[in-house]
C-alpha cells in the first residue's frame, strides 16, 4: 500500500526533501521498512534511541503500567506510583542539589518551564543564552535559541534575551544583576557538538553566582549517556541551579523534564498557586518507560566501552581526507565537510546504503551521527564501512 500520497496531503511537512523511509518496524539499531529493507540508525532518532529501539525493559515497564491505568489526572494533584518511582530514578543519579523533578511533555517544554521558574525566583527579567544554541521551537524557547534565520520569520519573539559566545570569558560581563538565568547546552548540539572549556564553565558558574543569577542546563541532547557520562555537566564537575531534560529520557517515549531543589521548584506552588501546569506532563505510562530507561543506563552502559566504540567510530570515520575536522564527545560526533553540498551526497548515499546519518540546522558543513550507546562493536564497524563506502563513492 502507497502511503506517500497521504503522507504529503494530510500531514504538516517540515522540510520538502524528507527521507520518506516507510516505517514497517524497529528494534535494537535497526529499522526497518515495508519492503523489508534494513537501516543503521546511527542517529538514534536523533540522539533519542540512547539504548535502542523497543528494548525490552521499556517495553515491558509500558505494558505493566499499561494494565494498571492510563491518565487519571493533571500533574500533582494524585499520587502515582510511577511518576514517583520516575523521580526516585532520576534523582539517584544526580547530584543531591537537584533533588526535585517537574515533568513535562518534551524538551522545549522543560526549557519553556526553566525561563518561568527563574524568573519567578529571581524577580528578574533578563535572559542570556549562547550563540548558536539550540533550546527548542516553541515561542520562548526560540527567542532564547541563536540560530537567526530560524526566527527571523516569527519576530516579535521574547524581549529581554542577550547572547554571548562560546568559551568567550569577556562575554560574561553581560551577566548582571538584571539576570535572571543564564542558559547553555552544556555540550552545543545544533551548533555541530561544541565543546565548552573547563574554564569557562566555571568563570560562567562564579559569574552567575556573584551577579544571583540561575544558572540553566540544557542537556536535552547531551544528557542521558550520550556523552560518555549520564549527564555532560560530570566532565565539568559543575552542578548547574537548574537542569533540563528531553529526547533520550523517556527510552523511545516523549517526556522532558526541569529538574531543580525542592526550595526552587517551591516557588511554582505559591504566589500564585498553580504556577506552572501540565495536563500530561508525568503520564503513567511515559514515567514507567522512562524509569526503565533510566534503570537500564545505570546496568547496562560500561562508560569505558563506550568510550572505546566512540574512539573506533571517530578514527574510522575522520581519517578520510574528506573530513575537514571531527569533534566528539562520547557518541556524540560531528564531521566537517567542504561544503553543505557534500554533506548532502553523503547523507544520501548512506541512506541508501541502508545507514542513517543526518545533519545539523545550524551547521550544514556537518553531518551528524548519536548511536545507540547500547550498538555492538560488530554493528558499530558495519556501519562506518558503510558510511566511509559512501564518503568514497560520492566524491
Amino acid at each position: 500500500m502507497d502511503t506517500s500520497e497521504d503522507f504529503f496531503s494530510k500531514q504538516a511537512q517540515t522540510n520538502p526533501y524528507p527521507f520518506l523511509i516507510d516505517i514497517e518496524r524497529a528494534e535494537g539499531v535497526y529499522i526497518y521498512d515495508k519492503n523489508g529493507k534494513s537501516y543503521f540508525d546511527m542517529t538514534a532518532g536523533v540522539a533519542v534511541n540512547n539504548i535502542g529501539h523497543r528494548h525490552k525493559n521499556v517495553i515491558n515497564a509500558i505494558q505493566s503500567q499499561i494494565d494498571k491505568h492510563l491518565h487519571v489526572m493533571v500533574y500533582g494533584e494524585y499520587i502515582q506510583d510511577a511518576q514517583i518511582n520516575f523521580s526516585n530514578e532520576l534523582t539517584s543519579v544526580l547530584p543531591k542539589e537537584l533533588n526535585c523533578v517537574y515533568p513535562v511533555n518534551s524538551g522545549t517544554e522543560a526549557n519553556e518551564a526553566a525561563i518561568k521558574l527563574a524568573k519567578r525566583a529571581t524577580g528578574r527579567n533578563n535572559i542570556v543564552s549562547l550563540s548558536g544554541s539550540y533550546h527548542g521551537s516553541t515561542i520562548g524557547s526560540l527567542s532564547i535559541s541563536g540560530n537567526e534565520i530560524k526566527k527571523q520569520a516569527f519576530r516579535p519573539l521574547m524581549p529581554g534575551v542577550d547572547f554571548i559566545s562560546l568559551n568567550d570569558l569577556d562575554g560574561l560581563q553581560k551577566i548582571n544583576e538584571h539576570t535572571a538565568a543564564v542558559i547553555i547546552e552544556t555540550i552545543q548540539g545544533d551548533a555541530g557538538v561544541r565543546i565548552p572549556k573547563h574554564d569557562y564553565l566555571n568563570a560562567l558558574k562564579k559569574r552567575c553566582k556573584k551577579t544571583g543569577a540561575l544558572l540553566i542546563f540544557d542537556e536535552i541532547q547531551c544528557g542521558m549517556g550520550r556523552t560518555g557520562r549520564f549527564f555532560a555537566f560530570e566532565h565539568f564537575n559543575i552542578v548547574p541551579d537548574i537542569l533540563t531534560l528531553g529526547k533520550a529520557l523517556g527510552g523511545g517515549m516523549p517526556i522532558g523534564a526541569m529538574v531543580s531543589s525542592k526550595e526552587l521548584l517551591n516557588k511554582f506552588t505559591y504566589n500564585p498557586a498553580l504556577g506552572h501546569i501540565t495536563t500530561f506532563g508525568g503520564h503513567p505510562v511515559i514515567c514507567a518507560a522512562s524509569a526503565a530507561c533510566i534503570q537500564t543506563i545505570k546496568s547496562e552502559i560500561d562508560w569505558d566501552e563506550l568510550e572505546e566504540k566512540g574512539s573506533y567510530l571517530q578514527n574510522s570515520i575522520g581519517s578520510s581526507k574528506e573530513i575537514t575536522e571531527c569533534r566528539r564527545i562520547g557518541f556524540m560526533f560531528a564531521f566537517d565537510m567542504l561544503s553543505s553540498q557534500r554533506v548532502q551526497k553523503v547523507v544520501d548515499k548512506c541512506l541508501e546504503k541502508g545507514v542513517l546519518v543526518f545533519w545539523f540546522l545550524s551547521h550544514p558543513n556537518s553531518f551528524r551521527i548519536s548511536p545507540p550507546l547500547n550498538i555492538t562493536m560488530d554493528e558499530l564497524k558495519k556501519a562506518a564501512e558503510l558510511i566511509n563506502q559512501a564518503i568514497v563513492e560520492t566524491s
